[in-house]
């Protein structure tokens, strides 16, 4: 099964339970209306891109909202952090409001600008976001914690950002889990030590990392693979777990991004996480 396209029609026209229980079973939330515009100042923002172009994008991290990567006046810039930390704020009350079973149980991680075209890039294929993966962090080992991101295309051109998404993630770990190398505590703690990771990587760690990589090395899988295209249009707000919806982003320029991470122990059905499918396809708790 493919992941699912859920369009929340009208704001607050769904009650937030039925959309919780979508999302924790793999779909992707579409809010079409959701009002958020960028004032006269912040027009400059989509018509070229304010980065400095040694990163993918514009980000600011924790409650100090330092930002990196930015390019322009000091002015600018300044106006630049403040446009993230608003849209942080709007990530925080779409939530609240929509999905209220997560209501301060989400921490907030990077808030991120996005200029680029993803077509234009020239990376690796580790770095390919445009292959089907499911997120995982090298040097951020997230345990027992889910990746909820939202992300908005406030593109002015009529753009939208193309994506494909994957089959279930069940379906795909049973076709790749065999495929892993064996996962080593040792080797854990001694990348934890040498500070290469900020914490000790878990089994389920160790797994993620290694999906992501196998998915984007099998172009066989790549093309084959049961998916879907999908388009945002401007003006439209996604939610999904990313570390659950395999996904690939194809296409479009001017988007902001929401990264949040929920305990598994906090989803309504925890169960449907990809640390249970994992240990369930193992046959085993995970380490």
């Amino acid at each position: 099964m493919i992941s699912p396209i859920l369009t929340v029609p009208e704001a607050g026209a769904s009650p937030g339970a039925p959309l919780v229980d979508a999302l924790e079973g793999g779909a992707v939330l579409v809010f079409p209306s959701l009002d958020f515009p960028l004032d006269a100042f912040e027009q400059r923002f989509v018509e070229r891109p304010f980065a400095d172009g040694k990163a993918k994008n514009v980000n600011i991290r924790g409650e100090a909202a330092t930002l990196k990567g930015a390019a322009g006046t000091e002015e600018e810039q300044a106006r630049l952090r403040d446009l993230l930390i608003r849209y942080r704020a709007f990530a925080r009350d779409l939530i609240e409001r929509h999905l209220p079973a997560y209501a301060g149980k989400v921490s907030f991680a990077g808030t991120s600008y996005r200029p680029f075209d993803v077509d234009q890039r020239k990376l690796s294929w580790r770095r390919d976001d445009t292959r089907l993966h499911v997120d995982a962090f090298p040097s951020n080992p997230i345990g027992e914690k889910r990746i909820l991101r939202i992300f908005r295309n406030i593109n002015p051109n009529g753009q939208s950002r193309l994506w494909r998404v994957g089959e279930d993630f069940g379906s795909m770990a049973e076709k790749f889990l065999p495929r892993l190398p064996g996962y080593s505590p040792l080797s854990a703690r001694l990348l934890s030590a040498l500070r290469i990771t900020k914490a000790r990587r878990s089994e389920y760690d160790h797994l993620m990392l290694h999906l992501h990589d196998a998915l984007k090395q099998d172009m066989t899988y790549q093309g084959s693979a049961p998916q879907a295209d999908v388009e945002f249009a401007p003006g439209q707000t996604w939610v999904t777990f990313s570390d659950l919806v395999m996904h690939g982003a194809m296409g479009g320029r001017y988007m902001l991004e929401q990264t949040a991470y929920l305990a598994v122990a906090d989803q309504v059905d925890p169960e449907r996480s990809p640390q249970r499918i994992l240990a369930r396809k193992l046959g085993r708790p995970l380490q």
